[in-house]
């Protein structure tokens, strides 16, 4: 089967980066921006909050290795869907809870899932499922951050 592609925007990009990479059927992962109305941005510009881009981790997958839905499942792990704007103390429409589809099927299944994680929740989800739009690729020295800064930060 194919590589399929996924993006996920779940606050500041370097975390979800870090996990997604350790699953087993990840072939690669980029951090970048989407969902905003500038072409190219910058750190910078995203930071601003006037592009309308969220941090986002692209994501290419192997299936029968992992599924799409089994990355929705670290989707909803590695963050809190309730928080509006912001995860922590990262705040900003940057730092925005957003699972961006490229497919219809990504778009039942994400939506699926929602409701699903709704009913389990008792604060309401934040979250939103939009169509993936461009990806901008962040920075280098902001991919694989973690990895390159293991012990130099908190």
């Amino acid at each position: 089967m194919k590589h399929q592609k996924a993006a996920f925007a779940a606050g500041c990009f370097w975390k979800p980066q870090a996990l997604i990479d350790k699953v087993k059927g990840v072939v690669s992962t980029e951090v970048g921006y989407m969902g905003g109305d500038k072409k190219n941005p910058t750190y910078g510009d995203v930071c601003s909050g006037a592009t309308g881009h969220a941090e986002t981790v692209l994501v290419v997958f192997g299936p029968p290795k992992i599924s799409y839905g089994e990355l929705l499942e670290m989707f909803w792990k590695m963050h809190d869907p309730t928080q509006v704007n912001r995860q922590g103390l990262d705040v900003g429409t940057q730092y925005r809870s957003v699972i961006f589809y490229f497919t219809e099927a990504q778009k039942k299944a994400a939506t699926s899932a929602l409701a699903e994680k709704q009913e389990k929740l008792a604060g309401k989800i934040a979250t939103k499922i939009a169509k993936a739009t461009d990806f901008w690729k962040a920075e280098e020295y902001h991919q694989k951050f973690l990895v390159k800064n293991r012990g130099k930060i908190c």
